[in-house]
């Protein structure tokens, strides 16, 4: 009495567009997001990698070295995964390849 009958709408008809342009059309942004996201962290990061990587392998004795804990030291022994730092006369640390952060240039230590 109070209510009205509901009754369905007919859908609108399709423009003629067909499905896959429709699905192609939704994913675009989504795709648009990954190549952002690709040129904007990975790939840098996949090149940071690389020149890590390449800095480690040339290490030499003598070499002269900062480390990610922050000490500061010339390279006396190399091994496969090792690297002996003398951070002072006398003493000596030994930590991975993987810790040294940056080669500094010849002379910057004149205390060790």
């Amino acid at each position: 009495m109070f209510i009205s009958s509901a009754y369905a709408q007919s859908a609108p008809a399709a423009l003629g567009g067909s499905d896959l342009s429709s699905s192609l059309t939704g994913m675009l942004p989504l795709l648009l997001m990954f190549v952002v996201l690709y040129f904007v962290m990975i790939r840098p990061q996949m090149k940071r990698q690389k020149e890590h990587k390449t800095m480690i392998d040339a290490l030499g004795k003598g070499d002269e070295v900062s480390t990610a804990g922050g000490f500061v030291g010339r390279i006396t022994l190399l091994e496969d995964n090792y690297v002996r730092l003398e951070i002072s006369k006398g003493v000596e640390i030994q930590l991975q390849r993987s810790a040294i952060s940056q080669v500094m240039p010849k002379g910057t230590l004149k205390s060790v």
